[in-house]
């Protein structure tokens, strides 16, 4: 049950908002690798940690009037939620990869080779509209697309409420971090461009 003013959507983005990202990614590396017999047991425990632990700071920054859309990143990945985001508000999204925070040792897996079929099919459904810079690691466009099972929730915030809802997650024992922000949409319409 939710008060219908408290809605939140993947739709109301808005230009000068910033981005906050409430999980690490990389859960689908962590299963690629389970299912060859290549994760260790710290992998393991942070595959489960991550998947278990409910968004439960949902509500309390849906509470937050400064907040102007929420998704959670699931099967699409980053790249595929973040995208939906900005075609449902008309914007467009940029993110820094290197502000993007990963399950550890994911990157290495990807290296490696361990990612889902379903990484590559993201990227080929939806990668026309994704700008990657210059030398963007395939390994990394894979965490990227990455699908992730019980995703952290992925919020845009008028950035004067960026450290309110870094604190509602910190009240639920999550460490999200800012990871972007939202910009005009070109004439090329609403995309996501990922910076280095």
């Amino acid at each position: 049950v939710v008060h219908p003013d408290r809605i939140k959507t993947n739709k109301g983005a808005r230009p000068g908002d910033v981005l906050v990202l409430g999980k690490p990614l990389g859960v689908g590396v962590l299963s690629a690798a389970l299912k060859k017999g290549a994760l260790n047991e710290a992998g393991y425990a942070a595959m489960i940690a991550s998947t278990t632990r409910l968004n439960t700071p949902g509500p309390d920054l849906a509470a937050i009037p400064e907040v102007h859309a929420m998704t959670d990143v699931t099967g699409f990945g980053l790249a595929g939620h973040a995208l939906e985001m900005a075609r449902g508000s008309g914007c467009s999204l940029a993110i820094g990869w290197s502000k993007v925070p990963l399950l550890p040792g994911v990157h290495a897996l990807a290296e490696n080779g361990f990612i889902t079929g379903a990484s590559a099919r993201n990227w080929a459904s939806y990668g026309e509209a994704v700008t990657l810079p210059e030398g963007f690691l395939d390994s990394a466009r894979a965490l990227l697309t990455d699908p992730q099972t019980s995703g952290g929730l992925l919020v845009a915030c008028a950035p004067e409420a960026s450290d309110r809802v870094c604190r509602s997650f910190a009240d639920h024992g999550f460490a999200a971090e800012i990871i972007g922000g939202v910009i005009e949409a070109g004439e090329a319409g609403p995309n996501v461009t990922i910076l280095s």
